[in-house]
């Protein structure tokens, strides 16, 4: 089921940008990862379905630079939080009053974001996300940077080609893309401690995020911490990740 249809919202600086949604019921917004979208993300992986067969109104949207969003070159279009300000924009636009939020990766990164600022969701789930990656988020993404910078320089079968060539497969825009790194603030633990929200983090076991992913469930004022198996890319995919996941959303219902 990947030809669900796209619609569109906008960023609070007016930036078009685009989500999908399927089932009805209880609201649960799912952001995914760099480099990816909602397609591959969460569609393709069969989750979004899974979960609204589980009896949520899933909402899926694409991040700015990213999917079907627009991904615009100038670095204007990315300030300093701008994926959370777009994230509580689509709540406020969809008028969603009660509502759980879940993320991986940099959409786990990006929950975290929301929360600070004050998005209040019923429950939220962040997954590949440690303490380290989202207090020092502004310090990450050289390699990353590194790589979208130099298309087409690396020696093939190396490391760098292989991500080269899963960005290119999934139709990334490596000029938008390195602008979304720009966008990255770090959350300190103050700010997190303040975040009331239960909030499930969830790291794969051979994720380099796992290393403090539990501190940084405690450092959330409710915050639970479950490992799975799997490595970063891996883990959301898993059917452990899934089960928690539900698991932890229900337990609010």
């Amino acid at each position: 089921m990947t030809d669900i249809a796209v619609r569109q919202f906008h960023g609070r600086d007016g930036l078009p940008l685009a989500y999908r949604e399927l089932g009805d019921g209880w609201p649960l917004i799912l952001i995914h990862g760099f480099t990816s979208s909602a397609v591959p993300g969460w569609i393709e992986s069969g989750i979004a379905a899974r979960m609204a067969g589980r009896g949520y109104r899933v909402i899926l949207p694409d991040l700015r630079g990213h999917g079907d969003s627009s991904r615009p070159h100038d670095a204007a279009a990315y300030p300093p939080d701008a994926l959370a300000d777009d994230g509580l924009a689509l709540v406020e636009q969809l008028g969603l009053d009660d509502y759980d939020l879940g993320g991986y990766s940099l959409g786990g990164r990006t929950v975290i974001r929301m929360l600070a600022r004050g998005a209040t969701p019923r429950r939220a789930v962040s997954g590949g996300q440690g303490l380290d990656a989202v207090a020092h988020a502004s310090q990450r993404g050289d390699n990353y940077r590194r790589i979208l910078t130099s298309f087409g320089t690396f020696a093939p079968g190396s490391e760098e080609q292989a991500l080269e060539n899963w960005i290119t497969a999934r139709g990334g825009d490596p000029a938008a893309l390195v602008r979304v790194l720009d966008t990255q603030v770090d959350t300190p633990p103050e700010e997190l401690a303040r975040v009331a929200v239960p909030t499930l983090i969830i790291t794969g076991a051979s994720d380099g995020h796992d290393a403090s992913a539990e501190a940084l469930a405690r450092a959330l004022a409710a915050g639970r911490y479950l490992q799975v198996p799997g490595s970063h890319y891996s883990a959301v995919e898993k059917p452990q990740f899934e089960a928690a996941m539900a698991g932890f959303l229900a337990d609010g219902r």
